[in-house]
């Protein structure tokens, strides 16, 4: 354990942010922590020891570079509570989607539920297929908004021909988490329809395990550029057990631990669970760094239910300093009627000048970003509770000014 606590966070100096000297953030009003957040000074180790390796080994690298990939399904296990699960690891969510998507028996079942708040990985690719000359596929958007309705709605739109349904578990706009996904679960299972969650904005800002949530049977995908600080190349998809698949698109890293071991024209074999997934050679750098991470967090007491317990009192301190501002709704608004312990690791702010909010406060030394008609402000473990209300303090300004 690193002797940190919930006070010591807050405090300025925060007492994690000598960790993360190369990234400056002491320095920073760095409300990115929603999509990029720092990396530890150790991330730094975990490039250079990839790089030994490889001039050490060469070509011989691999089995040191799959070792660092098993620290990091392990890391992802265990965010998950998941005891040996299978996890398939690659560069991104998409990759490891359209894989999964090419396994589906989308001739004999060419409906796919899912709603229309997901991320673009999701948004795009379906949108993509829907508009295939003869695909024959139907994409069937759910509205994501009411959120506390959703599982219930996404369960109804269930029917025999849909071959699989595709949700977050919390909305990448929003912040808004979704309710009742033990519920959705068990209306996959009765139905035998497989259920795709999207846990990038769950992991590593609030406890997500699948045992206590009741989504053992799901299918999970996420990564660890966001709150997890892994850096890019550290997407996962976890299977439910005794699932075994055979996708279309697949690289010949799937032939590894085959029981025939054949390599041939006449026969595509696959490892057996999350083996099925493999794609091809990589850059096996983001392991490594992400590897030196993971043990990093657990060094210094980063659990799950740390970071949510930093997360929630940062969250709140800015929904209170921004209340403060009392500034026009049709400028900008925090939908106050949702409880602050129903969001994720942001704070999303509507306005129809979202995007110019962001422009202008990145002038004035605060990193956030913009998305439709959301200002997301996302804060992280790293930052004091006085760099956030400075923070706070420049979005007033440019409000006024914009005002």
């Amino acid at each position: 354990m690193g002797g940190l606590t919930l006070a010591n966070l807050c405090a300025s100096p925060n007492a994690l942010a000598a960790h993360y000297r190369r990234f400056r953030v002491g320095e920073r009003l760095l409300l990115s922590g929603h999509s990029h957040q720092a990396w530890p000074d150790v991330a730094r180790d975990g490039v250079v020891e990839a790089f030994d390796d490889a001039a050490l080994a060469v070509d011989e690298k691999w089995g040191r570079a799959e070792a660092k990939a098993e620290r990091v399904r392990a890391g992802f296990r265990a965010l998950l509570d998941d005891p040996g699960g299978e996890i398939a690891l690659a560069a991104s969510t998409h990759e490891l989607v359209v894989r999964w998507l090419s396994a589906l028996p989308l001739a004999a079942k060419p409906r796919l539920v899912t709603t229309d708040g997901e991320f673009h990985t999701l948004r795009r690719q379906l949108a993509r297929l829907a508009t295939l000359p003869n695909s024959g596929l139907t994409i069937v958007r759910v509205p994501a908004h009411p959120v506390d309705s959703l599982s219930q709605r996404l369960a109804a739109a269930i029917d025999e021909r849909t071959a699989a349904v595709l949700t977050s578990a919390v909305f990448f706009e929003t912040a808004r988490i979704v309710p009742h996904l033990d519920a959705l679960a068990a209306a996959c299972r009765r139905r035998e329809t497989p259920l795709l969650l999207d846990a990038y904005h769950a992991l590593g800002v609030l406890p997500f395990s699948l045992r206590e949530l009741g989504l053992e049977s799901a299918l999970v995908t996420g990564g660890g550029y966001k709150y997890l600080q892994l850096g890019e190349g550290n997407a996962f998809l976890r299977l439910p057990p005794g699932l075994d698949l055979r996708p279309a698109v697949t690289g010949w890293f799937a032939e590894f631990w085959t029981k025939t071991g054949s390599k041939s024209w006449e026969r595509v074999d696959y490892a057996p669970g999350a083996g099925a997934f493999g794609g091809a050679t990589y850059d096996p750098t983001s392991h490594y760094r992400a590897a030196r991470v993971f043990d990093f967090f657990l060094e210094q007491g980063l659990s799950p239910s740390f970071l949510r317990a930093v997360s929630q009192h940062q969250i709140g301190l800015m929904a209170r300093l921004f209340d403060a501002l009392d500034l026009p709704e049709t400028l900008l608004r925090r939908e106050r009627s949702v409880p602050l312990d129903r969001l994720g690791g942001f704070l999303a702010l509507e306005s129809p000048r979202a995007q110019e909010f962001s422009e202008k406060l990145l002038v004035k030394g605060v990193t956030s970003d913009a998305r439709g008609r959301y200002l997301r402000l996302g804060p992280a473990p790293y930052l004091s509770d006085l760099q956030l209300e400075r923070a706070m303090s420049i979005l007033g300004e440019v409000a006024h000014a914009l005002t």
